[in-house]
């Protein structure tokens, strides 16, 4: 892939406007010799405030002042929160996670039991949309995208587990889901466990509307699947169930 760089200051310097500029003064001075105080250099801070005027100059220089304060505390508190609160749990970690790396962009792998979902289909599929049972899962997703597979049996999947397949529509072979036109509103703020609700909401809330694998995803014709389980049901069958060739420990990398 061919990548340019681009002078983007002109566009910066249109859309961001500068108000307020600190200074901030330091003085470096000997403590007092006392019984509580030893003499180790003591350090004075004073912040000026400057406003910015019409031609980019600070102007009206005056000492910081509560209001500032709590302002720029504010800020920095909102930085502090994007540092530390993304995918933070709430509590104790919720027992369906399996991997939690809150580094960088930071992601999450959880699972999923067996279970019933409403699932939506566009019309020209010629599926009813309604209540399906589904497989077992293994979520994995950061802030943007997502990539989700399939487990056989009920229980909690383990380093060596193979991953099947997720044998819906809208996903890729490597697992990730195209999610279309969905608007992902994901912030770096979020918790642990609304990340992963907010994930499974976007998931299974929007329409799936075409194979992206060839009907690839499961062993009979994906689509042709469930157009027959519609109205039935039934169990998820997991013979239909196909092996990415993936175990869990791999895909947490």
């Amino acid at each position: 892939m061919l990548m340019t760089m681009k002078n983007i200051s002109q566009q910066f310097n249109s859309r961001f406007e500068p108000f307020k500029a600190l200074l901030i003064y330091r003085h470096d001075e000997a403590g007092e010799i006392s019984r509580f105080q030893s003499n180790e250099p003591q350090t004075q801070i004073y912040v000026e405030s400057y406003d910015i005027g019409t031609n980019g100059k600070p102007v009206n220089a005056h000492p910081l002042s509560v209001k500032e304060m709590g302002a720029l505390a504010e800020l920095l508190q909102t930085s502090q929160d994007l540092k530390g609160g993304y995918l933070k749990s709430r509590g104790l970690l919720p027992l369906n996670v399996l991997y939690v790396n809150q580094q960088g962009n930071g992601y999450a792998v959880w699972h999923s039991p067996p279970r019933e979902v409403t699932l939506f289909f566009t019309a020209d599929l010629n599926i009813p949309s309604g209540k399906f049972k589904i497989p077992a899962m293994v979520w994995k997703a950061d802030a943007e995208h997502l990539s989700v597979y399939a487990l056989k049996g009920k229980q909690r999947p383990a380093g060596n587990t193979a991953l099947q397949h997720a044998p819906y529509l809208n996903i890729y072979n490597s697992g990730q889901v195209c999610m279309g036109t969905v608007n992902i509103a994901i912030s770096k703020t979020e918790c642990l466990e609304d990340f992963m609700s907010l994930w499974e909401q976007y998931f299974f809330n929007s329409q799936f509307s075409h194979s992206i694998s060839g009907n690839h995803s499961s062993r009979t014709n994906t689509t042709d699947l469930w157009r027959t389980l519609a109205g039935t049901g039934r169990d998820f069958p997991q013979e239909e169930l196909i092996k990415t060739g993936y175990t869990l420990k791999q895909i947490i990398v």
